[in-house]
């Protein structure tokens, strides 16, 4: 047994050594927490802001690891990653949520074995008619909700070690119900305590202006918040209100048929001078539990193979590239907390 000298010893560690992370999290606004640590901002390069490897659609209520074969989703996901690995893709922003597939321990095993940085997340997705919420979600405060996922920045998740590099969350069209208004609440709460950057997928434009209004009462600037699924609102004019306000618009379905909205979307962003606001992604991948070996898993290489090429065609510069794959990614996701 140890004395009690060498307890309070390793107590004052251990205890030194907490609150070096919590100076670090609260203060460096260039380090992004990936799933095997802390990792300079500027180290991310070209960055895909948005994809899946495993998702589950069963419902909160019966979500369950058992419900799949990790080995089968690891054999399945690491060609795709490596694919897009050798066109270029050093940082993989995995957005599944928890109650929705998360899978940290699956998705630290494809980054080392892929080479490619993966960033998971923390909180809760209410969008979707709110089918993905647990039941606790209803009963406790927006606080209380909230140092759920502090816990999991501070301690890791389920207990793996692993912490979260952001928040993700999700909301239907305006209005927003009781539930989903509650959720962005938390997501700023849980902002200003650990400097996590806050991703929300929106129905529609209306929406987006309800976030940003409920996480500036809370405090929190609008350089926090990324509007996931921007291209679903049409009105450009909200598109350029967001991002003058300090918020990251995220176009991040991008597939064969989207390149063309994309591109008109780009060249509306560029004439604006708001190209420093914008990410883009894929949305894809998608391993589905429940459907043999995953469904129809799609691959992460759109964008290099037709969006960019499209974009040069259309007098994109590479400067142009690097403000949109490589300086928004590590602006938007570095670990900072952003006061309004």
């Amino acid at each position: 047994m140890a004395s009690r000298k060498e307890f309070i010893a390793q107590s004052a560690c251990m205890m030194a050594g907490y609150f070096v992370f919590a100076k670090m999290h609260l203060h460096n606004s260039n380090q992004v927490m990936t799933v095997n640590g802390w990792m300079n901002a500027d180290k991310m390069g070209f960055t895909l802001t948005h994809e899946h490897v495993l998702v589950d659609f069963a419902g909160a209520d019966k979500i369950d690891p058992s419900r799949y074969d990790a080995e089968e989703v690891f054999r399945t996901a690491l060609p795709k990653l490596l694919s897009v690995k050798e066109k270029g893709c050093k940082t993989f922003i995995e957005c599944t949520p928890n109650y929705i597939g998360r899978d940290v321990k699956l998705l630290k095993r494809l980054s080392e074995a892929s080479g490619l940085t993966i960033l998971t997340n923390t909180g809760y997705y209410g969008a979707a008619g709110e089918k993905y919420l647990p039941a606790h979600a209803y009963t406790e405060t927006a606080e209380q909700l909230a140092k759920r996922w502090i816990a999991e920045w501070e301690n890791g998740i389920d207990g793996s070690g692993i912490r979260p590099g952001f928040i993700k969350s999700g909301v239907d069209n305006y209005p927003l119900s009781a539930a989903q208004k509650k959720i962005v609440e938390a997501t700023a709460i849980t902002h200003l305590a650990t400097g996590l950057t806050i991703g929300i997928h929106t129905g529609n434009g209306q929406a987006a202006m309800e976030e940003l209004r409920i996480i500036q009462s809370k405090g929190v600037a609008p350089q926090a918040w990324i509007w996931i699924h921007a291209q679903n609102e049409t009105n450009r004019d909200v598109h350029m209100r967001a991002a003058k306000a300090g918020g990251w618009v995220s176009f991040d379905n991008i597939n064969n048929d989207s390149v063309p909205s994309c591109l008109s979307f780009l060249k509306n962003m560029k004439d604006a001078s708001l190209l420093d606001q914008v990410l883009l992604s894929h949305d894809s991948g998608w391993y589905h539990v429940g459907e043999s070996q995953g469904g129809n898993y799609n691959d992460y290489n759109t964008i290099f193979d037709k969006l960019i090429p499209a974009m040069k065609e259309n007098g994109f510069t590479e400067k142009d590239l690097q403000q949109l794959f490589f300086i928004n990614p590590s602006r938007a996701l570095a670990v900072s907390v952003r006061k309004k």
